[in-house]
């Protein structure tokens, strides 16, 4: 028995925390090419999601480097790297309002408005959309602080969908239908938070060494901030997600 459950242990192939800070910082950055790269993922998934098509929108989602913003939230709140952490929120910014204004400017331009399956599929999400992002992230963190990566990555990217639910808040604002901004934009904020969270998790689990706060009274503060985070993200999916199974019931 002893045997078989070492088999789960994964802290002996635990990367080294310098290469893992590196890989972090690297891919957390949005200027130059990295933000040109966004733009361009930005104007690949609006256009899948105007011409309904999956494949597309798949495409935009490898090409996108948003994970690594979100990641490195979650790092820098697991290892309490403060620095880490402002500059990974200020890019996680950078980034989203990039990706907002070219979808939007997108949708404006378009002589397509219609809303298709693809887009009303990013409107509404739920408890399931939290549980997707939950485990995608714990996917993604594990692959980059293990020294067994594999090709994770790319299937976390397309799993938790970031790009299409910016996308789609850019053809609410574009098309003036709040419904659908303030749904996909939820959407966006849903898989960025319990992404950095399960990454948080992943990390405190590899036991990396972690920065102590100056005080007792700012570490209790800084984990209750990130409590009331996820229970104010949580709470309104766990409504829709019943709301969802009682239309099944129907």
């Amino acid at each position: 028995m002893t045997s078989f459950l070492d088999k789960f242990k994964v802290i002996r192939e635990r990367e080294d925390f310098e290469a893992v800070v590196s890989n972090i910082d690297k891919g957390l950055t949005f200027r130059g090419t990295n933000l040109w790269i966004l733009i361009f993922a930005i104007f690949i998934a609006s256009l899948g999601l105007n011409v309904n098509s999956t494949a597309v929108i798949i495409g935009a989602m490898l090409v996108s480097p948003l994970m690594g913003p979100i990641m490195g939230m979650g790092f820098g709140m697991a290892v309490n790297d403060l620095p880490l952490f402002r500059k990974a929120i200020s890019n996680y910014l950078i980034a989203a309002v990039a990706g907002l204004l070219t979808s939007t400017i997108y949708f404006m331009l378009s002589p397509i408005n219609d809303a298709h399956s693809e887009i009303l599929a990013r409107t509404a999400p739920n408890i399931y959309d939290v549980l997707i992002a939950f485990f995608g992230g714990l996917a993604g963190s594990l692959a980059v602080t293990s020294k067994q990566k594999g090709n994770v990555i790319p299937g976390v990217a397309i799993a938790t969908a970031l790009m299409p639910p910016l996308c789609t808040a850019g053809y609410g604002l574009a098309t003036l239908q709040w419904n659908f901004f303030f749904g996909a934009f939820y959407l966006f904020i849903i898989n960025t938070v319990f992404i950095a969270i399960s990454t948080l998790l992943t990390v405190r689990l590899m036991r990396f060494p972690y920065k102590h706060l100056p005080t007792e009274k700012e570490q209790v503060a800084a984990k209750r901030v990130a409590w009331v985070i996820v229970i104010i993200t949580l709470l309104p999916s766990i409504y829709f997600g019943y709301d969802i199974v009682q239309q099944n019931k129907f």
